[in-house]
């Protein structure tokens, strides 16, 4: 009987038949690969938070295997011998183990810390570029909430993790963390017991952290940014404006296989970083705070940079207590409480007032320049401005001790700042966004500056201007603003570059000058000949 050859190289295309048979994929699978995505290197900020959370996961399964969540004092017989004989909480203890006795564990530590940083920092910008550019306008704006819910969960998974080691350090944070539950009037009380299990710091605290830490904060997140990706695919990628970009398509690259690739790379690059910043830059040397004492405090106790604005409002505020219907409502409730509820809640609410406010309530897909809305760009360095000085007001003590300034001058510097810098940098950006609308009009209405002095008859002098378009009777261009980059230099009209020179390039010509979006490009003409003695 006579074998049947099996062709090999037509398995696949018979294997993914018969799944399309069954499964009917082939159709929506097209439209998920087809996928365009615009080429920006802002777009890139959502990227590094979520390849910072894959990282996150990573480090933070290896870390598991060696923590112990728990309380109960032990003696430490470790590898750290100025801690050896101490007694510690296992928490503590298994921490130092992990640095000191687990190979790779204080770099696998040391990048778990780095990578919560990056993710938190990445979202703090990547939401700076939605507001600023107005990618949250409809019909964005439960991906603008999501990415605020993102934000937060990203602060409480922090602190919980900062939480876990229970090091010095870490334990005074807790510590605050119990005050400002207890500020809080009628259930202050009954929210700290109720956590803690009784009085601070109990023997639970550890354990709930720990569960909420890597299982329930992990998969709300996951579950959040699942949703994200799966809006902007069904909504498409905003885009900034440009030649053959309208409201209605995408100008960019497929998801596959290009853009994969690309954001494979791109992956490949944030490890990289993060494990050098892992092994070379040192952070939280929890060997060097000693366990967790409730009667030991330390001074030029910082936390995490994007907790500092909460430390910083709360030094700030003054020692104001308010007494009402038998109640004392402490100062800590104002900067510690009311102040985060305040920025959970006008953020995700900004889209529908400033829409309410311009009668703007048509979908937008294209990107806004922040200079084209100068309202919206001066209320955002309005509020950097007040992080800012909160931030700066969270390290007054070191501030004050480094530079020698009285630690009460840096108090009223910073409340005196709270209350001019953010008017004033809403004035200065306002201003400063007219500013570049007029300079991009007035290249529009009279051309590029050539840097060439023309002497007329009657003496005077003027420079030549190159104009982007025909001009009309009175001299001036036709060109209407269309909300993209205006071209102001001579080599961005057509004008040769000069050659590249350095060790990773060849010395020669161009073969096409580079140009701006909307302009053709330019080839090399023997009358364009480079200059190059």
């Amino acid at each position: 009987m006579k074998r049947r050859r099996v062709d090999v190289s037509a398995i696949p295309a018979k294997t993914a038949g018969g799944l399309d048979d069954r499964f009917q994929a082939a159709t929506p699978l097209r439209n998920i690969l087809n996928k365009v995505f615009p080429d920006h290197w802002s777009f890139l900020l959502g990227e590094i938070a979520l390849f910072s959370f894959i990282i996150l996961l990573l480090t933070g399964t290896f870390l598991t295997f060696f923590y112990t969540p728990s309380l109960t004092t032990v003696t430490y017989d470790g590898s750290y011998a100025p801690l050896r004989g101490v007694h510690m909480s296992e928490a503590y203890a298994s921490s130092l183990n992990l640095s000191f006795d687990v190979r790779g564990g204080l770099i696998m530590r040391q990048m778990h810390h780095w990578a919560a940083l990056t993710f938190v920092a990445a979202i703090v910008v990547h939401m700076f570029r939605i507001f600023f550019t107005g990618a949250f306008r409809k019909p964005r704006e439960t991906n603008w909430i999501i990415g605020l819910l993102l934000f937060w969960l990203a602060f409480l998974m922090g602190f919980t993790g900062y939480s876990l080691p229970d090091d010095a350090l870490s334990g005074t944070g807790l510590r605050i963390a119990s005050a400002i539950m207890l500020s809080i009037p009628v259930i202050g009380s009954w929210v700290t017991t109720s956590i803690f299990d009784g009085e601070f710091p109990g023997t639970v605290i550890m354990g709930r952290f720990y569960i909420a830490h890597v299982f329930l904060i992990p998969l709300t997140i996951l579950a959040l940014i699942s949703v994200h990706l799966g809006l902007v695919f069904k909504q498409k990628h905003t885009q900034w404006p440009g030649p053959g970009r309208t409201e209605h398509n995408v100008v960019g690259e497929r998801f596959v296989p290009r853009y994969t690739i690309k954001q494979g790379g791109f992956f490949m690059i944030v490890f990289g970083v993060i494990a050098l910043m892992g092994g070379l830059f040192q952070i939280n040397p929890i060997w060097l705070f000693g366990p967790y004492e409730a009667y030991t405090v330390s001074a030029a106790s910082q936390p995490d940079w994007y907790v500092m604005f909460l430390d910083g409002a709360i030094r700030l505020f003054p020692a104001w207590e308010i007494r009402f219907g038998g109640y004392t409502i402490p100062s800590m409730l104002w900067p510690a409480a009311v102040l985060p509820g305040v920025l959970m809640l006008l953020p995700p609410i900004y889209p529908f007032i400033e829409a309410r406010l311009t009668k703007d309530y048509r979908s937008h897909n294209l990107l806004q320049r922040p200079r084209d809305v100068p309202a919206r760009t001066a209320l955002g360095a309005m509020a950097i401005a007040f992080w800012i000085v909160l931030t700066l007001s969270g390290g007054n003590d070191v501030i004050a001790d480094k530079f020698h300034i009285s630690l009460n001058a840096m108090t009223w510097a910073g409340r005196i700042g709270l209350l001019l810098a953010p008017p004033l940098a809403y004035y200065v950006t306002y201003r400063i966004c007219l500013g570049l609308q007029q300079h991009d009009r007035e290249v529009l209405a009279h051309g590029v500056e050539t840097g060439i002095i023309r002497r007329l008859p009657d003496g005077r002098f003027v420079e030549v201007h190159q104009p982007l378009a025909p001009v009309d009777e009175h001299g001036h261009g036709t060109l209407k603003y269309a909300g993209w980059v205006i071209p102001k230099k001579m080599n961005r009209l057509g004008a040769l570059a000069p050659a590249i020179r350095g060790f990773f390039f060849p010395i020669e010509k161009p073969a096409e000058a580079p140009v701006s979006p909307g302009h053709p490009p330019v080839t090399a003409r023997p009358d364009r000949e480079e200059i190059t003695k």
